[in-house]
């Protein structure tokens, strides 16, 4: 076996591993903790990024290594960098609890990554557990123990419901089709899909994916686990997370070929009432995180609108949608730690004045925000573009209206966000933020890569398209 092509994840087990031992010491020492994991996760994006050209089969053939998943894990370890550069303040976790909360970090990561390339049905739900215990455990490590047990222990339950849904699937995808790795399924469900029980069995399957990415009705969790773990741990549940649900769930659709008529009014139907949902509950949130756990479901619905699709337009849109989310929503959680530095939870309330108090976090909140509600130049809109065109070259007139009804109604609850960090002067007058340089520099290059992939995306569109080909 070529071992050479599970580098990325033997360097993050590696990685979790010198965490593990770091967390038996019997002086905290959160600096330390920060450094080493700083350092590692730079390490880990030149190693994926290294790795993008590799291609093979691992482990009996249940573990591909492609351009799909490479990308996928180049994205992976580029939001675990950019979450462990927001750690140097890590106050909503203990010091004493550092070193757990980046062995969590690291195994997660691993765990995505391992469910990126994961091709057996089996491989992937033990990818998937082990990434969600792993989230589970992060969340409640939030240092107000109350709220971040209460909303560890609903994710917990929605996430076992969900799991328990998807195994059931699993079973009848099993006894229907008689294969267990995705390249069998492949082959074998395209001419079964007349089957009542192979769609059910597909569709129960892909709930575990919906867990992931907080698609209707799987969304209930996503409103109090955001609201409870920490600033950091709800970045990552935001940004990384979403990506490897992304993937393995354009790789399961994929599995369906032209995909039944009843698995896409299903996900039309799914798509529909998660941007619905997630927009006008977003409009009445006062604070911050729960209005983006909202607009993550609505957000989610967009997603579906390219997979759906179930070609090469819809899954590459996908992939760029999600490489944008990826940084649109980390610019914002950035904000968020800044402006709440002391760990706290913030109301929309709370960034009046910003723009006073730090000019660039202030623009930097500007650009992500015009760029989530797909406001050109950004790379938001260019991602939302091609996830139309790709559903309008299928005949989805119908569902791209209804999205564009819902990129309106978005717009309301976003500029709301820009009017109190522009327009609203705080009720106290507060100190200006301070910003480290390399912070100062994250945050520029954010602005940059959001705007610059906005006007000039070619480079990017044809990486995506190269990774959705993969899929045939």
């Amino acid at each position: 076996m070529n071992w050479s092509l599970f580098f990325p994840e033997l360097f993050f087990f590696a990685g979790g591993m010198i965490f593990l031992f770091m967390s038996m010491a019997k002086q905290s020492n959160p600096r330390r903790d920060y450094i080493t994991a700083l350092t590692l996760a730079v390490i880990g994006v030149v190693v994926c990024l290294a790795s993008v050209r590799q291609e093979g089969l691992l482990f009996f053939q249940a573990y591909r290594v492609d351009l799909f998943s490479q990308v996928f894990k180049v994205l992976l370890s580029i939001g675990f960098f950019l979450i462990i550069s927001i750690c140097s303040n890590l106050n909503g976790v203990a010091d004493r609890y550092h070193p757990e909360f980046y062995l969590l970090l690291f195994v997660c990561t691993l765990a995505m990554m391992l469910l990126v390339s994961s091709v057996h049905i089996l491989t992937i739900y033990v990818a998937l557990e082990l990434s969600s215990y792993s989230l589970y455990v992060l969340v409640a490590l939030r240092r107000d123990e109350n709220i971040g047990l209460e909303a560890s222990l609903k994710y917990f339950l929605v996430g076992i419901f969900a799991s328990a849904v998807m195994i059931f699937g699993v079973a009848l995808l099993y006894s229907t089709a008689k294969a267990t790795y995705v390249s069998d399924m492949v082959r074998v469900l395209p001419g079964m899909l007349d089957s009542p029980a192979v769609v059910i069995g597909l569709l129960l399957t892909l709930c575990g994916f919906f867990f992931k990415l907080a698609v209707f009705p799987f969304h209930f969790w996503a409103p109090d686990v955001y609201q409870g773990a920490a600033n950091q741990a709800t970045a990552y549940i935001a940004t990384a997370s979403k990506v490897a649900g992304v993937a393995i769930l354009i790789r399961m659709v994929a599995v369906s070929g032209d995909g039944s008529i009843y698995l896409v009014h299903v996900l039309v139907t799914l798509a529909i009432v998660s941007m619905t949902v997630g927009n006008l509950a977003a409009i009445v949130q006062k604070d911050f995180k729960r209005l983006l756990a909202y607009s993550t479901v609505a957000h989610a619905g967009y997603v579906l609108i390219g997979i759906l699709s179930m070609n090469s337009a819809g899954y590459m849109s996908a992939i760029f949608y999600v490489t944008a989310l990826l940084f649109m929503k980390f610019t914002v959680f950035l904000v968020v730690v800044e402006v709440a530095d002391d760990g706290r939870n913030l109301e929309v309330s709370h960034l009046a004045g910003l723009y006073r108090r730090s000019p660039l976090l202030a623009m930097a909140l500007m650009v992500s925000i015009f760029s989530l509600a797909g406001i050109p130049p950004t790379i938001g809109f260019t991602g939302k573009f091609l996830v139309f065109i790709a559903a309008l070259e299928k005949g989805y007139l119908t569902l791209v209206l209804i999205a564009m009804i819902n990129v309106v109604i978005s717009l309301y609850y976003y500029l709301l966000i820009l009017r109190a960090a522009y327009l609203l002067e705080p009720e106290e007058s507060q100190a200006g933020i301070q910003l480290s340089m390399p912070t100062k520099l994250l945050t520029g290059a954010l602005v940059v890569v959001m705007v610059v992939f906005g006007i000039y995306p070619h480079h990017l569109i044809e990486l995506t398209k190269a990774a959705a080909r993969v899929l045939g």
